[in-house]
């Protein structure tokens, strides 16, 4: 009995010794496969993940810039409405509208994003040259009356003779446009709507005829009583190569009493855009 107990001591210790060692090992094991975390700056590696590798569509909001529909040629057929006569006997600037028209050549776009994640929703506003010509009867023009208003003048040629009031002003809209995204954003429908303004710079009338087969012209500058500031109602849609426009000016076409009560009306599309 003597013997036996030194011997149940030891077997008893090394038993509690291997038990202290494996608990060790586990601890040790836990320790290296615990998470570290990261010091790098986040933003910085958001920085470093290119959306356009995961979507392939262009459906980044986050790189592509807003941009708007104006800069281009457009072409536009003129209209009058709300037509007022009144002291006049004939609606002399009772215009062809086939051949009354209006070419708009905008030479400076800005556009402006609303948005911070997206660029569907923006201004758009830039100088654009407005060339606005009105066809006429062949052998009708105007002038300015005896008393200081706009009459018609009727002059005579040849039969074939062309007559026309051309206006030349300076434009700048002010536009909202919304844009909705089709087939992964690639293409785009796009609504804007706004103001405008415009100052006219020239303005004169135009008679073509033939003398003897050789072609003549008959050009009068002058202001002719038109309104030298303008401004007005814009609207823009399109889809892909389809962008229609119409302007709608809130002042009509020559000063108040000073001739009839015209007001400007346009249609039309564009042609190019830049």
């Amino acid at each position: 009995m003597n013997i036996n107990l030194p011997m149940k001591t030891l077997l008893f210790q090394i038993t509690i010794l291997f038990v202290l060692f494996g608990n060790v090992k586990k601890i040790q094991a836990q320790e290296t496969d615990s998470i570290i975390p990261i010091q790098e700056d986040p933003e910085k590696i958001l920085r470093k993940i290119d959306i356009s590798e995961i979507t392939q569509h262009g459906f980044n909001f986050w790189q592509d810039d807003f941009i708007g529909h104006w800069a281009g040629v457009d072409f536009g057929f003129n209209f009058f409405l709300n037509k007022d006569y009144s002291g006049y006997e004939t609606e002399f600037m009772n215009n062809d509208v086939f051949r009354s028209n209006s070419t708009y050549i905008n030479f400076i776009q800005q556009s402006i994003g609303l948005q911070h994640n997206r660029n569907t929703i923006g201004l758009v506003t830039g100088l654009g040259l407005h060339l606005q010509s009105y066809r006429l009867d062949q052998n009708t023009t105007i002038i300015r009356g005896d008393n200081d208003k706009i009459e018609s003048e009727t002059l005579y040629f040849d039969q074939n003779q062309k007559s026309k009031l051309s206006i030349v002003s300076v434009l700048m809209p002010l536009l909202a446009e919304f844009q909705i995204p089709i087939n992964h954003y690639e293409n785009r429908l796009y609504l804007s709507t706004g103001l405008y303004a415009s100052y006219r710079m020239n303005s004169h009338t135009k008679i073509k005829y033939r003398v003897e087969g050789k072609k003549e012209k008959l050009k009068v500058p002058g202001h002719y009583h038109l309104q030298n500031f303008k401004y007005g109602l814009m609207a823009r849609v399109g889809y892909r190569g389809i962008n229609l426009f119409a302007t709608y000016e809130f002042l009509p076409l020559f000063k108040e009493n000073k001739g009839p009560e015209l007001t400007p009306f346009t249609f039309g599309f564009t042609i190019i855009s830049f």
